[in-house]
């Protein structure tokens, strides 16, 4: 049997502050004013948030200083992650061997935000696999079309990708690999060994499906932001989230020892599962 753990995170509001909204900032582009008054009104029309906002800076790429491939690229090696995140990857990894020596903690990460910012991250090297927005570019690099979308329910599809170990870039040509059957003994990584870490509405349905199979959700937010508390907030009373905490991966932090602490339940199940199959 598999003695896997998976954990799934968000990026932006999870890791670190918003990747979207800082590249645009450096760019001298009015923030607030992009979201509320060109991606909200596209969003009241019927558009879906996330290609909403994807448009809008393919429009602003050709209004404006071209929006390139390398652009990206460089901040997100700029991007500065939340206090302790570039440490708790080993730190939970440690802490699952330590309860079970045969158990293996595997990290990935899927957003809605932009996967050629995300994955040049200092935190990229993490994850066994990274699903985000990707833009198609023109032969000078500028986008100039979404190419992938990742959004609400778009991110359980990457859960039963991981489940069945459908993941790696030899199965990015095979998209409709994900709808194989198989049996609950054939997964992977079954969805109660799995942990998912976010903050936002588009992680809602990766939220319930993983709280309804058995794993864990954590709900994260920023303390500096007092506009989205009430949202987070609703995860609670919902009842999407196994936890509610502050985004702060420090050692000692409200989200460090939740962290630890699913993990250290999921490696004395799976110890316990192990032996009563091996009895």
């Amino acid at each position: 049997m598999q003695e896997t753990i998976a954990i799934v995170f968000d990026f932006d509001d999870t890791l670190a502050p918003d990747s979207t909204s800082s590249f645009l900032d450096n760019r001298g582009i009015d923030v607030p004013h992009f979201w509320q008054y060109k991606v909200l009104p596209r969003i009241e029309a019927g558009w879906d948030p996330v290609p909403a906002y994807l448009y809008e800076m393919i429009v602003l790429s050709n209004t404006g200083d071209a929006i390139c491939r390398d652009d990206l690229m460089r901040w997100g090696k700029r991007i500065k992650p939340f206090t302790g995140a570039t440490r708790i990857f080993d730190r939970v990894r440690r802490h699952a061997e330590s309860i079970n020596e045969r158990v293996v903690v595997e990290f990935y990460l899927i957003s809605s935000g932009i996967g050629d910012i995300l994955r040049h991250t200092r935190l990229a090297r993490h994850f066994h696999d990274i699903w985000a927005c990707d833009f198609h570019y023109d032969d000078e690099a500028r986008i100039v079309y979404p190419k992938n979308v990742v959004s609400f329910t778009d991110k359980t599809r990457f859960l039963f990708q991981i489940a069945k170990g459908i993941t790696g870039p030899e199965c990015r040509s095979e998209p409709f690999a994900v709808n194989r059957k198989l049996s609950q003994q054939q997964l992977r990584v079954p969805f109660d060994q799995m942990i998912v870490v976010g903050d936002g509405l588009t992680d809602i349905p990766c939220f319930s499906l993983i709280r309804r199979s058995g794993g864990y959700a954590i709900g994260v937010f920023d303390r500096a932001n007092k506009a989205k508390w009430g949202r987070a907030w609703g995860f609670i009373e919902d009842g999407r989230v196994s936890n509610l905490v502050p985004a702060d991966f420090s050692k000692n932090s409200a989200l460090s020892l939740s962290l630890l602490m699913a993990v250290e339940n999921l490696a004395r199940k799976l110890k316990l599962r192990a032996q009563t199959y091996q009895g």
